[in-house]
């Protein structure tokens, strides 16, 4: 009820990631799982700011980059590179998803700078899509 939940499959914030909006899951299918294990999980109050990142194609901020303010459902057709190395978020609540039209693996990302991919927990670049965690109210 209210803000969202990040489900974690392993402890102390590790694993595969699943942020849930408000809302009832009778099991780990609604919620895209791999499996039904979780093992740790955070809760985050609605944001009602403004959202605001920057991604990077190379690690440390470095490389070609682009600002966005939207949710994105196709990293490739507007940034011309499918991976993202490293990000800078700015303001807002981001999930960036394994693949395109919000699918895949999510990772979780909260204001502050990340110079490598695997500071978002992933072991591989690729971002197909992201998108703002909003809450509707």
């Amino acid at each position: 009820i209210g803000g969202h939940c990040v489900l974690y499959e392993k402890p102390y914030y590790m694993g595969y990631q699943y942020i849930l909006s408000p809302g009832e899951y009778p099991d780990y299918h609604w919620w895209m799982g791999f499996n039904n294990c979780i093992r740790s999980c955070q809760m985050f109050p609605p944001y009602r700011g403004s959202y605001r990142m920057r991604i990077y194609n190379r690690p440390d901020m470095m490389g070609h980059s682009m600002e966005f303010m939207d949710d994105c459902p196709n990293v490739y057709d507007r940034f011309r590179y499918r991976d993202i190395f490293s990000c800078n978020i700015m303001e807002g609540y981001w999930i960036f998803y394994e693949h395109p039209n919000y699918r895949g693996r999510q990772y979780f990302l909260r204001p502050g700078e990340y110079r490598a991919c695997g500071d978002w927990g992933c072991h591989n670049p690729m971002v197909g899509s992201f998108r703002r965690m909003r809450t509707l109210m």
